[in-house]
């Protein structure tokens, strides 16, 4: 499997996008069976994850992290709040962020989707934009990946959320 021009190029346009790549080819390279059997979501996150860590080693990177400081991550516009019995990943749970705990530095926030996914995306670029405008929380960046599983993993979508 490999990464396309036009999804290298998009990746790019932004500052982490070439640490966002490289933890991508990771994840394909070491875990691309994870996405051919269409393993849940999180555990796909995770993966990334590690290998984003080792990409930016500056900043914590966490998976599904709902604190904002002490304070449960919150989305009020939205009305989207942290609810542990939520399996849809439709509340405040960002599935991947960069930033450094404890302090409001938040460098990148991500939302992944697979293909086998039927919730709708709307979802997830309302919360990523609700990340980056949100006074408190203020993503440096936002980003929406929509992976492709099966017998042909690949990247199917990469964008940048603005505003």
């Amino acid at each position: 499997m490999t990464i396309t021009r036009e999804i290298e190029a998009k990746l790019q346009e932004q500052d982490p996008g070439n640490a966002v790549l490289g933890a991508l080819r990771k994840l394909f390279a070491n875990d691309v069976y994870l996405l051919i059997v269409d393993a849940n979501e999180r555990s796909i996150c995770y993966r990334f994850a590690m290998y984003l860590q080792e990409e930016l080693p500056t900043f914590d990177v966490d998976c599904e992290y709902n604190r904002d400081g002490i304070e449960p991550k919150r989305l009020a516009h939205l009305d989207l709040h942290p609810d542990s019995h939520d399996t849809d990943a439709k509340t405040v749970f960002p599935d991947v962020i960069a930033h450094i705990r404890g302090k409001k530095e938040n460098y990148l926030v991500m939302e992944f989707k697979k293909s086998s996914s039927t919730v709708s995306h709307d979802v997830d670029f309302l919360k990523l934009s609700g990340y980056k405008r949100n006074n408190n929380l203020g993503y440096q960046y936002a980003l929406f990946v929509e992976l492709t599983v099966g017998e042909q993993p690949g990247i199917a979508r990469v964008e940048w959320i603005n505003a």
